[in-house]
C-alpha cells in the first residue's frame, strides 16, 4: 500500500510542479493498519494522510476556528499571494499572482488557486478532494501499461478512497485524507469530517493521527514492548466489530496506560490483566463520564512527541462530556458496554 501510494504522489507531483495547486508531500500511513492493531488484518483499509504544501507564489496561513469546539479543534486555511517578481526577473517562468495585470495573467497563465480549489479565500476541502480524485485517474490511466491492477474510485467528497484488485490477489482498499501540519509539531489539520453533523468544506479539522503513530513507534522504539496493549486493541475491536462506538476510546485509554503504567508489566504473560484493566478503566469513564483526551492537555506525553504550544498549555479535555449532558445517550454507552 506504501509503494503504490508513493508511485502514485511522485507522478501525480511531476504532473503539478510548475502548477497553481497544492505542493504533495510524502504519504504518512496512519490508522489501525499501521499502528498494527487492525482485527481485519489484509482486508483493512489503509489510510494515507498527505500532507499539503503552498504553492509558488501562494501561502497558507491557519485560522482557528469556532472556540471551545470539543473535541476536536476547527481551522480554516486562508490562501494569501506573495510577490514573485523577482523570480519572473531572473529568467523564470514564474507570473506574479500579486501583481501582474489581469488581463497578463488571463492570457499567459492557468487560473490561480485561489479561482481552482478555493472557497473565497479559504482552501476547499471538497474541491481539493476532486482535483486529487482527477489527478489519481489520469496517473492510473499513464499507468495502463503496468501490472499494477483495476482501479475503483469510490464516492467521497472529503477524501479520496479507491480499491486497487489485482488479478488472483484481494482487493487493496485505501483512502486518502489531506493534511496541513501546525508548524513542526506532529499535529495536523485534516480533511477527514469531524464529528459534527455538518462540517463545511472549508473547515479542516485538527487531527492527531501522526502524533499517535509516533506514540505507538516511540514506545515499541525504547525496547519498552507496547505489543501487549496492541494484542489488547485488537481483540477490544474485534469485539466491537462494526458497531465502533468505543474505538477510539480504548485507544485513548492505551495511550494513558502505555504512559502511565510500568513498563516492568508490558509482557505477554500479563494479556489478560492488561485487558481488564482497559476494561476497568472504560468502566470507570462512563461511571465519572470523564475521559480525557490524551494529547490536549496531557502532561504525561512524551516530550518527543511533538505537540504545538497551545496544546501543551491547554486544560484537560473531555471526550465524555456530551455523557454529562445528555442521559440518553449515557444510558446507550452503558448499554454497549454490557454487551461488551
Amino acid at each position: 500500500a506504501e509503494d503504490l501510494m508513493l508511485a502514485f504522489i511522485r507522478h501525480v507531483a511531476r504532473t503539478t510542479s510548475s502548477s497553481v495547486f497544492p505542493v504533495l508531500q510524502s504519504p504518512i500511513g496512519v490508522g489501525s493498519a499501521f499502528e498494527g492493531w487492525s482485527p481485519l488484518g489484509d482486508d483493512s483499509t489503509f489510510c494515507f494522510l498527505v500532507p499539503l504544501k503552498a504553492p509558488q507564489g501562494h501561502t497558507f496561513h491557519l485560522e482557528p476556528g469556532t472556540a471551545g469546539e470539543v473535541p476536536a479543534r476547527n481551522f480554516c486555511i486562508r490562501v494569501g499571494l506573495l510577490c514573485t517578481c523577482v523570480a519572473e526577473q531572473q529568467g523564470e517562468e514564474t507570473a506574479c499572482f500579486l501583481h501582474g495585470s489581469e488581463e497578463e495573467l488571463r492570457s499567459n497563465v492557468a487560473p490561480g488557486l485561489l479561482q481552482t480549489l478555493c472557497s473565497g479565500s479559504y482552501l476547499d476541502v471538497e474541491k481539493t478532494a476532486c482535483w486529487f480524485q482527477q489527478k489519481l485517474k489520469e496517473v492510473w490511466r499513464a499507468l495502463l501499461q503496468s501490472p499494477v491492477g483495476a482501479l475503483t474510485v469510490l464516492p467521497s467528497s472529503r477524501s479520496c478512497k479507491f480499491q486497487v484488485t489485482r488479478e488472483g490477489q484481494r482487493s487493496l482498499s485505501v483512502e486518502v485524507n489531506f493534511g496541513m501540519q501546525e508548524g513542526d509539531s506532529d499535529i495536523f489539520l485534516s480533511s477527514q469530517a469531524s464529528e459534527a453533523t455538518f462540517t463545511p468544506s472549508t473547515m479542516w479539522p485538527e487531527s492527531y493521527a501522526v502524533a499517535e503513530l509516533n506514540l505507538f513507534r516511540h514506545v515499541g522504539g525504547q525496547g519498552l514492548s507496547n505489543s501487549v496493549y496492541i494484542r489488547c486493541l485488537r481483540t477490544c475491536a474485534r469485539i466491537l466489530g462494526s458497531t465502533n462506538d468505543f474505538t477510539y476510546n480504548f485507544k485513548t485509554i492505551v495511550m494513558h496506560l502505555l504512559t502511565t503504567r510500568s513498563p516492568r508489566s508490558r509482557s505477554m504473560r500479563f494479556y489478560r490483566f492488561h485487558l481488564v484493566d482497559i476494561m476497568w478503566c472504560l468502566w470507570q469513564s462512563l461511571k465519572e463520564k470523564c475521559l480525557n483526551h490524551f494529547f490536549i492537555g496531557n502532561k504525561h506525553v512524551p516530550k518527543e512527541i511533538i505537540l504545538p504550544p497551545d496544546l501543551q498549555g491547554a486544560e484537560p479535555v473531555n471526550l465524555f462530556q456530551h455523557l454529562a449532558h445528555d442521559p440518553a445517550a449515557h444510558d446507550k454507552a452503558w448499554g454497549t458496554f454490557n454487551v461488551l
